[in-house]
């Protein structure tokens, strides 16, 4: 760092009873009073320098031989006030980066100006201050932060200005062209010497980042107008803002997840409430200007980041505005976000314990929904069937229909993320026995049909939800499971379901059908198939000349989870299974028991020769799909 010494005589103050005073054969004759401290100094080299003591002097009534002035708002305190007396006295004084603000606003106080006397100590600053401060990096930081200390000079002298002003244009050119310190030059020589042999992008990229640990080291309001001179540059890269931003918010603000733990044991205290309350405010205001400053290209932060932000936000009681914010830009990159990024928690206002934030997560979920990159449903299977050549196999026909749709719409793909995504976060929240019914089907329903291939996941979060809740009516658990597509589970997700006691009836129901239908239809030849397991086929939308893809049953289960399956080894079992039999005894005459739009008591379902009576239709069924697989 650069320093400047000024004068030649060696140092002669010090303290005698309280008093400051210089050793000099001549008695004082001024006595001067700057913030509790009394100096006993010499008008002749003090007035010929300082204008403001020469007024100060002329309108005093004291007598000329020992004039009293008072400066009680004397900018520096007595510290700066010493450098100006010692400069008069021609004393050595030594100025730096670290003083040079607390010098010049006290020399301007005392109007040590070219007008009193050539050379002054105003002049001498100000040429030290534009030719090596403000050509110095480090320089350059360390006087924008002791600018802190004396802000409204500091304004006036437009000192914090021209700081951000050099720090900015020196932030937009590569270290090498920067003056540093012996140690940031030391740090950064590797990168700079990786980007002179044209190492690979991701060297170059670290060393244009180069500034972002230095400036994480000035407060929010100096480091928010210094990233605002950067971005008002136009030539920095938005993923570098991004990068500067984490920097600044991991060294500055609480850790996330400690405080989350914390929260309910600070808010159950009393104690120390008004400076918790006063570093809540710092952290806030903190968290506030860095979304402030997030650039707005996709993808220039990550959904990890983002999503960390979010969660301090939720704690701190952010803003409303802050917290759209950043919902808004998590929404738009929420395919690379993990389950614990969700788990978004804080504490409720009425019990005081600690809940999920749900309706956080909704806005997210809203805001990535959206987007208008990507068609709102997935292609029709039947006209693509069209396109393909018959003699085309069912496997290629799925294969080129997954690859038309991957290539047609990025965004497509993230939905299919997301959907996943989703479900198991829905595993996680199920759990807590504090979320209403309501909200969880609203979340659910924010992913669209076609961006679920199979609802294995969904059904393990169904059945979570109610473990959790036993206390939901029956009607509460048909209007939860009215999310699920029994077409859509796996042979052990139907297996599970056939035995799970606190689905609904009607549920257990749709779910064996589908199962028999999928077996006979991958069973045997399409010709041997049972005309009613056709009919049945075809009323839901399958084709039955074509074989069924199976489902893919590879999702992870937690450990308290784990399906067993059991006594289902084949359908003879299943209907020897003694609750289904008793559900269907039970709910015999229950209306809601099949769905309309597939068995009931309408004419089309008549008409394919299928009992009306539960126990009486699944003994034909079964007993049919055994004959026709004897026959195979």
């Amino acid at each position: 760092m650069k320093f400047m010494k000024l004068g030649s005589r060696s140092d002669t103050f010090y303290t005698a009873e309280s008093v400051r005073t210089i050793s000099s054969e001549v008695s004082s004759d001024l006595i001067i009073q700057v913030k509790g401290t009394r100096y006993l100094l010499h008008k002749f080299p003090l007035l010929s320098k300082c204008l403001r003591l020469q007024r100060l002097c002329s309108e005093s009534s004291d007598s000329p031989q020992h004039q009293i002035v008072q400066l009680p708002d004397f900018p520096g305190g007595v510290e700066a006030f010493e450098l100006c007396a010692k400069f008069c006295y021609g004393i050595t004084i030594t100025l730096s980066a670290y003083n040079i603000v607390a010098a010049r606003s006290a020399a301007e106080y005392l109007q040590m100006t070219e007008d009193v006397e050539k050379g002054n100590l105003i002049y001498k600053l100000d040429v030290f201050f534009n030719s090596c401060i403000l050509n110095g990096w480090k320089d350059s930081i360390v006087t924008l932060q002791t600018t802190k200390a004396l802000p409204l000079w500091s304004e006036d002298l437009t000192v914090s200005s021209r700081c951000i002003e050099a720090i900015a244009s020196k932030a937009l050119s590569h270290p090498s062209k920067v003056s540093l310190s012996h140690s940031h030059s030391r740090r950064l020589r590797n990168d700079v010497s990786s980007y002179n042999e044209t190492e690979s992008l991701r060297h170059k990229s670290t060393s244009k980042g180069w500034w972002a640990e230095d400036l994480a080291d000035l407060s929010i309001d100096l480091y928010w107008r210094t990233m605002m001179a950067i971005k008002s540059g136009g030539k920095t890269p938005s993923n570098l803002i991004g990068d500067a931003l984490k920097i600044y918010a991991s060294r500055w603000l609480p850790n996330i997840r400690k405080n989350v733990h914390n929260v309910k044991r600070e808010t159950e205290s009393d104690s120390d409430s008004d400076s918790a309350s006063e570093v809540n405010s710092k952290h806030r205001l903190l968290l506030e200007s860095i979304v402030s400053l997030l650039p707005a290209e996709k993808g220039a932060v990550s959904c990890s980041f983002l999503f960390k932000l979010l969660k301090a936000a939720n704690i701190l009681n952010a803003s409303a505005s802050s917290k759209v914010e950043l919902a808004t830009r998590v929404g738009l990159q929420l395919e690379e976000a993990t389950v614990n990024d969700l788990l978004i928690r804080s504490v409720s206002k009425s019990t005081n314990d600690m809940m999920y934030e749900v309706d956080l997560v909704m806005t997210i979920l809203e805001q990535f929904m959206l987007q208008g990159q990507s068609p709102p449903t997935s292609p029709p299977r039947s006209r693509l069937a069209v396109e393909r050549r018959r003699s085309r196999s069912a496997e290629n026909i799925n294969f080129e229909f997954q690859e038309s749709r991957r290539s047609s719409s990025a965004s497509h793909s993230s939905k299919l993320k997301v959907a996943k995504l989703v479900d198991r976060y829905l595993q996680e929240v199920a759990r807590d026995v504090n979320l209403a019914l309501s909200k969880f089907i609203a979340i659910a329903e924010t992913i669209p049909d076609f961006a679920r291939h199979d609802h294995d996941d969904l059904y393990r979060a169904i059945d979570i939800y109610l473990k959790a809740h036993p206390e939901l009516s029956k009607s509460e658990r048909k209007r939860l499971c009215r999310i699920l597509d029994c077409k859509k589970l796996s042979m052990e997700a139907c297996m599970h379901a056939a035995q799970n006691e606190l689905l609904p009836l009607r549920v257990v129901v749709q779910v064996l059908f589908f199962e028999q239908a999928r077996a006979a239809a991958a069973g045997g030849k399409v010709s041997d198939m049972p005309s009613n397991i056709k009919a049945l086929l075809t009323a839901h939308g399958i084709d039955p000349s074509k074989h069924t893809a199976p489902l893919s049953t590879t999702t992870s289960i937690h450990a308290d989870d784990n399906w067993s399956v059991s006594g289902f080894k084949s359908p003879k079992s299943t209907t020897r299974n003694p609750t289904l039999r008793m559900k269907l005894a039970e709910d015999d005459l229950d209306e809601n028991v099949v769905p309309r739009d597939e068995i009931g008591r309408t004419s089309k379902f008549k008409g394919l020769g299928l009992p009306t009576q539960p126990k009486r239709m699944f003994s034909k069924l079964w007993a049919t799909n055994r004959s026709a697989t004897e026959k195979n």
